[in-house]
C-alpha cells in the first residue's frame, strides 16, 4: 500500500483554505489537515472536508462525445478536435463566444482567454464572475482603481466594527467566519443585515431585518446620520477623495433620514442610527459583503455606495478596516485576474487601450493578428442577442461553467442555448448544458492538475497534482492548446507544463510580475500585487493612495439616487424573492451533490416561507408546493421559519430539480450586465389534490 499526502487548495468557495489531499495507490482517498495555512490554520468546513468524494466519481467524464442523430456517442480526441476546428474556422469571429470558468486554474483560464482572442480572434468571452461579483469589480474599480478585496482574511479579526451586508459569512466562508468571531471577542461590534436570521446573525451584535434590494437607502441614512454628527473623517475626505460636495448633496435629501429609511427598508431608525455610530466611531471599521449586494440591477449603485461610507469615514488602508467582497468560487478572482472579461488582458490591462493591445498582439505573435481592440459581449449579452438576433452568434465554447442552472431565467438561457449551430462544452460531468452540446470533451479535476488559483484576498496559491485523470480525460490548458494547433496555432500554443503557462502571464502582467512557482512554494503563498522578485506581497491596497489609475491617486466619491428592485411585489405576485447559497452545497451542485456526505445533509432545495406568511396562505412546514414568478413555476417543498422577514421568501440555488433560477429575474444592472438574482416578485399555492 502506497500512502502520500499532496498539499493543495480547496476547489469551492474563494477562501483559499489549504488542505492534504490523501492518496492511496494512486487514487485520492479523504482529506487530511494542513497546519501551516495563515488562512485556515488546518481547519475545514464540511465541504472541504468531504471534498474528495466527487474525485472519483463513477459518472465523470472519460471520453470525448459527439451528438450524432441527438444522442452522443464516444469519439476519438482527434476525431472531436477536426470537427471542432473545422466549425470554429467557418465562423466570423464576431458569430463566437466563450466562456472561461471560475473553478479552473489561472493557467486554465489564461489559455482559453489567448484561444478566444488569438486564435479565434473573437471580443465575446466572459464567465460567471458576471453573475456573481461583476458588480464589485465595476464598482470598486471606479471608486478606488481595483476591483478587489482592500483587506486580508485574518485583518477582518483587528476590526473594531464589521458591518456584514449580503453575505451570511458563516454559512458561505465559514474560515472567514473564524476572523469575524476572532474580532468580537477581541471586544469588536458585528452588524448584520439580511432579510433571513442566518448564523451569522445569530452571532451578532446588532441584527438589522431588511427588504432585499433597499441598499443604497440604506447607505445613505447611515451617511446622513454620520455627517449631522459630524462623524465623518474631515481629514481623509480632504487628502484622498473627491467630489464629497456631490455625495454630501445626496445623502442629506429629506428621503434618506432615518425616519423614511425605516419606512423603505424595514429597518427601525434606532438600529440605524447605532449601526452609523458604531461603524463611524470605532477608529477601524470594514464591510463585508458578497452577492446580497452585487446581484441587483443596482448592484453596481450598491458597491459604489459602500466605497463611499468606506471613504466617507476613513476606513480604508489600514488594518481592519477595508471593503472586502468574499468571492463565492474558488477562483473567480483568478479568472478576472486573467482577463476572462470581455473588456480587459490579464491584470485588467484594457482591450480597448492601443498600447494595451499591442503588447499581447507583439508576445502573442499570430501572424495573422488577434481581436479587434474593442469590447466585446457579456455573457448575459450573449444569451440575450442569441434570443433577440438570431444569427448573429453561431458558436459557443464553455469551459467548466454550467448556464443552464447558474443564470437568471432558465427558460430563457434554454431557448438561447438551442439557436447556436455549434456548442462545445469542456468539463467533468455530463451537466445541464453539457447535455445540450455538439461536442463533449472531457477535462481534469482540481485534483489532477498542477497551477495555481487565487482567493478572494488576492491570494495565489498553488494547486498541485494529486492522482491520474480517469479514463482519456484531459488537462483544460492542453485541450485547449490541441485544439489551437488543430486550427494552425501550435507555435503559439507550445507549452509542456502549466509552469510554462504561468511563466507566460507573470511576463505579460504587472500585478504578478515578480511571482514565481518558486516563491509561492509556501504556505504563505503571494497575494497581489507583486511586481517584483523581491516584492513580498500586498496584504493591504490603498494604504497611502488609491491605485495609480485614479487622478491623483484619489478615491471618486458618487452620488447615489436610491432606485428600487426591476421587479417589486403587487397583488399578483405579492412577495419578494431572493436567493443564495448554503453550507453543504456549492453554486450548481455538479461537486457537493455527488458527494454522499454532503447530499445526505441536504438532499433537495427549498423555499423559505415566514411563520405569518405561512399560516395566511394555509402552508404547512415542507409541504409541496408550487412557486411561480413571471418567469416560470416550480414545485418546491416549503421551510416555514420565523427566522425570516415578512414578506420575504429565500431559496437557494444549488438544485435542479426545484431550480431557484427558472423563477429569478433576468433584468440586467446597466453597468455590469449582472442579473436581479436577488430581488423579484414571487406568488406562492398549495398544490391542489386531484
Amino acid at each position: 500500500m502506497a500512502m502520500k499526502y499532496v498539499q493543495t487548495t480547496c476547489p469551492y468557495c474563494g477562501t483559499g483554505c489549504s488542505m492534504n489531499l490523501v492518496v492511496n495507490d494512486g487514487k485520492v482517498v479523504g482529506v487530511a489537515p494542513y497546519q501551516r495555512s495563515p488562512v485556515n490554520e488546518g481547519k475545514l468546513c464540511p465541504k472541504g472536508v468531504y471534498a474528495h468524494e466527487f474525485i472519483n466519481s463513477e459518472d465523470r467524464l472519460t471520453t470525448p462525445l459527439i451528438k450524432k442523430d441527438g444522442k452522443f456517442v464516444e469519439a476519438s480526441w482527434d476525431e472531436a478536435y477536426e470537427l471542432i476546428a473545422s466549425k470554429l474556422k467557418s465562423y466570423q469571429p464576431s458569430e463566437v463566444g466563450v466562456l472561461a470558468s471560475a473553478r479552473v486554474s489561472n493557467e486554465d483560464n489564461y489559455a482559453i482567454m489567448k484561444f478566444a482572442r488569438g486564435a479565434l480572434k473573437t471580443t465575446h468571452i466572459d464567465h460567471c464572475a458576471r453573475l456573481c461579483h461583476s458588480s464589485s469589480v465595476a464598482g470598486l474599480a471606479t471608486t478606488f482603481g481595483s476591483g478587489a478585496m482592500t483587506n486580508s482574511i485574518a485583518d477582518i479579526a483587528e476590526s473594531k466594527c464589521i458591518f456584514i451586508i449580503g453575505s451570511n459569512t458563516y454559512e458561505q466562508h465559514p474560515l472567514i467566519g473564524r476572523s469575524v468571531a476572532r474580532a468580537r471577542k477581541n471586544g469588536g461590534k458585528v452588524i448584520y443585515a439580511d432579510p433571513r436570521l442566518t448564523p451569522t446573525g445569530k452571532q451578532a451584535d446588532m441584527y438589522m431585518q431588511f427588504r432585499s434590494g433597499t441598499d443604497v437607502a440604506i447607505f445613505n441614512a447611515m451617511m446622513q446620520e454620520i455627517i449631522k454628527n459630524g462623524w465623518e473623517n474631515k481629514e481623509f475626505i480632504e487628502k484622498r477623495c473627491v467630489e464629497y460636495d456631490a455625495l454630501k448633496g445626496e445623502v442629506m435629501k429629506p428621503e434618506y433620514s432615518l425616519e423614511n429609511v425605516e419606512t423603505i427598508s424595514g429597518i427601525p431608525a434606532a438600529q440605524l442610527k447605532q449601526a452609523a455610530e458604531w461603524y463611524a466611531t470605532s477608529g477601524a471599521s470594514s464591510v463585508i459583503f458578497s452577492m446580497g449586494i452585487t446581484q441587483h440591477t443596482t448592484g453596481v449603485d450598491n458597491v459604489k455606495s459602500i466605497a463611499n461610507l468606506a471613504m466617507l469615514t476613513g476606513n480604508i488602508g489600514r488594518p481592519g478596516t477595508g471593503v472586502n467582497p468574499l468571492r463565492g468560487q474558488n477562483n473567480v478572482q483568478g479568472a478576472c485576474d486573467m482577463g476572462c472579461l470581455p473588456v480587459v488582458f490579464t491584470g485588467y490591462q484594457k482591450v480597448i487601450d492601443e498600447a494595451a493591445h499591442k503588447k499581447f498582439s507583439d508576445a502573442w505573435g499570430f501572424s495573422d493578428g488577434i481581436c479587434k481592440p474593442e469590447n466585446g459581449y457579456e455573457v448575459t449579452i450573449m444569451l440575450k442577442t442569441l434570443n433577440e438576433k438570431p444569427g448573429e452568434l453561431k458558436g459557443m465554447y464553455i469551459m467548466g461553467e454550467n448556464p443552464m442552472l447558474s443564470d437568471a431565467n432558465l427558460s430563457h438561457v434554454k431557448d438561447a442555448l438551442e439557436k447556436l449551430e455549434f456548442l462545445v462544452v469542456q468539463d467533468i460531468f455530463m451537466t445541464e448544458t453539457a447535455e445540450m452540446a455538439d461536442v463533449v470533451l472531457p477535462a481534469t479535476c482540481f485534483a489532477e492538475k498542477d497551477g495555481v488559483q487565487v482567493s478572494t484576498e488576492r491570494r495565489v496559491q498553488r494547486l498541485r497534482k494529486a492522482q491520474e485523470a480517469p479514463g482519456q480525460a484531459k488537462l483544460d490548458w492542453q485541450i485547449i492548446a490541441e485544439v489551437a494547433a488543430k486550427m494552425g496555432y501550435a507555435e503559439q500554443f507550445a507549452w509542456q507544463s502549466a509552469e510554462d503557462i504561468f511563466n507566460e502571464i507573470t511576463s505579460l502582467t504587472p500585478s504578478y510580475a515578480g511571482m514565481s512557482y518558486e516563491r509561492l512554494n509556501k504556505p504563505e503563498a503571494l497575494q497581489w500585487p507583486c511586481p517584483a522578485a523581491d516584492h513580498p506581497g500586498t496584504p493591504i491596497l490603498h494604504t497611502t493612495a488609491f491605485a495609480p489609475v485614479m487622478p491623483d491617486g484619489k478615491g471618486l466619491m458618487t452620488a447615489i439616487t436610491f432606485k428600487p428592485p426591476a421587479e417589486v411585489p403587487d397583488a399578483e405576485y405579492p412577495f419578494i424573492l431572493t436567493t443564495g447559497r448554503s453550507l453543504f452545497h456549492w453554486h450548481t451542485g455538479g461537486m457537493t451533490r455527488r458527494s454522499a456526505s454532503l447530499d445526505s445533509e441536504q438532499p433537495t432545495g427549498w423555499i423559505e416561507i415566514n411563520v405569518d406568511d405561512a399560516k395566511a396562505l394555509g402552508i404547512a412546514d415542507n409541504e409541496m408546493i408550487i412557486a411561480k414568478t413571471r418567469r416560470g413555476q416550480i414545485n418546491v417543498p416549503a421551510r416555514v421559519t420565523k427566522d425570516i422577514m415578512k414578506g420575504v421568501m429565500f431559496m437557494p440555488f444549488h438544485f435542479a430539480e426545484c431550480a431557484a433560477n427558472v423563477l429569478t429575474n433576468d433584468a440586467l444592472d446597466p453597468i455590469s450586465k449582472i442579473p436581479e438574482f436577488k430581488a423579484c416578485a414571487v406568488a406562492v399555492e398549495k398544490i391542489k389534490e386531484a
